[in-house]
């Protein structure tokens, strides 16, 4: 397991941009763009290690997580 999956991620459509959009809020604002749906899960886990990597070097310790999903019910 690594230290950044217990954050969020999020891949989805966007209507008004017309592509998938991919973010993790607990650690940026911001997400990546693109019209696959796997490609961008995978660049966004790539920006995710990048932050890592930058928080690491810095000798911070990565934020908590607070964004917690919620299920809709019907």
């Amino acid at each position: 397991m690594k230290p950044t999956d217990i954050y969020h991620r999020w891949v989805s459509w966007s209507e008004e941009d017309q592509c998938y959009i991919g973010w993790c809020p607990d650690l940026f604002f911001g997400g990546i763009h693109g019209d696959d749906p796997i490609e961008v899960a995978r660049e966004l886990q790539d920006a995710i290690d990048e932050w890592e990597r930058l928080i690491s070097e810095q000798g911070q310790d990565l934020p908590a997580p607070k964004t917690r999903p919620m299920r809709e019910l019907v």
